[in-house]
């Protein structure tokens, strides 16, 4: 019975750390969504952009190279080098940025005033837009990405539990390390929003946009700033999904993962993404350990959207989401 015990606390423990990957992407979703209103269904196709672009400037690969040679009969594939994780990371930082001064100025600018289903449907063209001109650029195949981030079970966690309790604690160095990581991307997140001028003015545009313009406040520079920090965000959890799993078109799909999460703890809550992904991530692993060899198994694929029904029916703005009353 303790052993027992000890493997359920090492399933949840391991679906804890889970929750933090699938609340990295969850993240964006709420920073843009704060901002704007919109609900980026782009930011899981960013997350696969931003590892696609780090992956390329680390190996010194060519932009474009498949498009080159089948135009000029070439045969350039890189160029000879290779650049330091931590000088790619702020490379593809920049590219973010970029990316975020583009979307505003031609797409955002367009659509001041309409209807939330028409930003919806742009960030749904954009997402299937930055796919398409990843895979163009980068190529389709899969990468490994390596950062230095550490991997593999941790045998000093292992060796640890196993003095103190008889049973040794089977946990991911690279999941240990995105739990400091989002950790640390939480309190930064909140001190920029509570203390900082920029985060005071994000904020008084996610209350209201009229009034904002009213005194002052640039409605396209808290965008392009909201849009640039989701791109960060973007390229912390392509990072850690892409050194976890490898760098492939699939990784856009974690966006989907997302979604329950923001549904329980809210799309305008930075904490509620936090703890509404380890809650997904504990649900979901204790789930399958409990129930799943019940019913076949596989559970992990469709719990948390069961879960996350539950909720549109019973609290639909989810455990910190503000209530929304219109008055009629």
């Amino acid at each position: 019975m303790p052993e027992q015990l000890f493997f359920a606390l090492e399933v949840m423990l391991n679906g804890l750390m889970a929750g933090v990957l699938y609340a990295l992407v969850a993240l964006g979703f709420v920073l843009i969504f704060k901002a704007s209103g919109i609900f980026n269904y782009a930011q899981g196709v960013m997350a696969l952009f931003a590892a696609l672009t780090l992956v390329g400037i680390m190996e010194g690969q060519v932009p474009f190279a498949h498009l080159i040679n089948a135009i000029f009969g070439t045969e350039v594939h890189h160029f000879g080098w290779t650049v330091p994780s931590v000088l790619a990371i702020a490379m593809t930082l920049g590219v973010m940025v970029l990316l975020a001064i583009l979307v505003e100025r031609l797409i955002l600018k367009h659509l001041v005033n309409q209807p939330d289903i028409i930003l919806f449907m742009a960030t749904i063209g954009l997402a299937y837009f930055l796919e398409g001109f990843g895979d163009i650029m980068w190529g389709s195949d899969i990468k490994t990405l390596n950062v230095g981030l550490p991997q593999g079970i941790s045998e000093t966690v292992d060796e640890v539990t196993y003095d103190w309790f008889g049973y040794g604690f089977f946990l991911d160095k690279l999941d240990m390390v995105a739990t400091v990581i989002a950790a640390l991307l939480v309190i930064g997140l909140t001190l920029f929003s509570q203390y900082t001028k920029q985060g005071r003015a994000l904020r008084a545009v996610a209350d209201d946009h009229q009034a904002a313009l009213s005194v002052g406040i640039s409605l396209r520079f808290i965008w392009v700033l909201v849009w640039s920090i989701a791109g960060f965000v973007a390229l912390i959890a392509g990072m850690m999904w892409g050194a976890k799993s490898g760098v492939q078109f699939s990784l856009s799909l974690i966006a989907l993962k997302a979604l329950p999460v923001l549904m329980l703890g809210g799309f305008t809550s930075i904490p509620g993404a936090i703890v509404g992904g380890l809650i997904i991530g504990v649900g979901e692993k204790l789930f399958e350990f409990t129930i799943g060899p019940m019913v076949g198994g596989a559970t992990e694929n469709w719990f948390a959207y069961v879960l996350a029904l539950m909720f549109l029916v019973f609290r639909p703005q989810g455990l910190f989401g503000e209530k929304i009353i219109e008055r009629v």
